[in-house]
């Protein structure tokens, strides 16, 4: 076990968890892009692999909460502190920063010489960077479009003010059917490419899991060491807006790394679909294990902040073909008054 091996040489703190927390994080991040080179596509990697590996975190939370007999309230405020984080602030910031296109814009028409040697080479590597763009894109409003659905599936479900375990076992369904989707897609697309998933794929695979095992832990530790603490703000009284900021930082390092590398595609689908993960997935377990989960007003109308921030993305994307960098700073803004709403209410 982790805790034991930091126990036995007296680093038990919660700096030192965090310090692993952090460390295990950039080392997933270091494997993630190897992946790339081992017949993952990049909008595949930010859809199928990263969720599981910065949104596990979410899904332990919950049995730790389950295990504890907590308030649904903080596993709530957990998945929704999640989602608009990822769907606000985490793709607002890297848009602010560098620009998140993933189609641009036609440049200015050149004249001359100059213009037909550019156009001539164009018509080669220009035609596939387009068509590849284009495909990204696609594949992006696909994946926002499964979001709609699976908030607007919970925010309807939420209605009665409460999830029944067939409730759970829907919103479940509903993310196992996009899942396996997804693996088919990925699986088509090596067939048509002629590529296969080699030996290092598999490798950083395991190494990637197990990576996430570790950060897990570290999570486990930190949320038990949060629910001991009994005043200030980092304390029980705050533990699902302090839980959900926590286990989005791998993402805020996935999307300022692949903001920074210029891959806005994989910046979009690790946002989106880790926030699958918690809504409908960690939703709907929660739900399932226990006979009725009581939900609060206020959680549905943060379903409808989730469903408006999916429908301006939506719009940026077909508009735009990316997220300009004054929808990022509308979005930074929608999440401090969130963040304001939210604990001040």
């Amino acid at each position: 076990m982790l805790t034991d091996i930091i126990d036995s040489f007296g680093l038990t703190s919660a700096w030192t968890y965090l310090a692993v927390f952090v460390g295990v994080s950039l080392v997933m991040l270091w494997r993630l892009e190897a992946m790339l080179d081992h017949g993952m596509e990049g909008t595949a990697l930010g859809t199928i692999v990263m969720p599981y590996c910065s949104g596990l975190g979410n899904l332990l939370f919950v049995f730790i909460m389950v295990q504890r007999g907590g308030a649904s309230r903080e596993v709530l405020t957990n998945c929704l502190v999640n989602n608009v984080t990822n769907l606000t602030l985490l793709l607002g910031l890297p848009s602010v920063f560098w620009g998140l296109t993933i189609i641009k814009g036609a440049s200015k028409p050149k004249s001359g010489a100059a213009a037909k040697a550019k156009g001539a080479e164009a018509k080669t590597s220009g035609g596939k960077a387009a068509v590849g763009a284009q495909v990204n894109r696609l594949s992006l409003l696909l994946t926002l479009t499964a979001g709609l659905f699976f908030t607007g599936a919970a925010w309807l479900l939420v209605d009665d003010g409460q999830l029944s375990r067939p409730d759970g076992l829907i919103l479940i369904g509903l993310f196992l059917f996009w899942q396996s989707f997804q693996v088919y897609d990925v699986m088509k697309h090596n067939v048509q490419k002629k590529q296969s998933f080699g030996f290092l794929f598999y490798l950083d695979a395991m190494l990637v899991f197990l990576c996430a095992w570790a950060l897990y832990e570290s999570i486990d530790w930190l949320v038990t060491w949060i629910t001991a603490q009994k005043g200030g703000f980092v304390s029980a009284a705050n533990l699902g807006w302090l839980s959900g900021w926590l286990m989005v930082v791998p993402n805020a390092l996935l999307a300022l790394y692949w903001g920074w590398k210029r891959r806005a595609d994989v910046v979009y689908t690790s946002q989106i679909g880790d926030g699958h993960i918690c809504i409908p997935l960690c939703l709907g377990v929660y739900a399932l294990m226990l006979p009725v989960l009581k939900v609060p007003a206020s959680f549905g109308n943060g379903l409808l902040l989730l469903l408006g921030a999916v429908v301006v993305h939506v719009i940026s994307l077909l508009i735009f073909g990316g997220l300009p960098r004054w929808v990022g700073v509308i979005f930074l803004g929608a999440y401090g008054w969130f963040v304001w709403a939210g604990l001040m209410g």
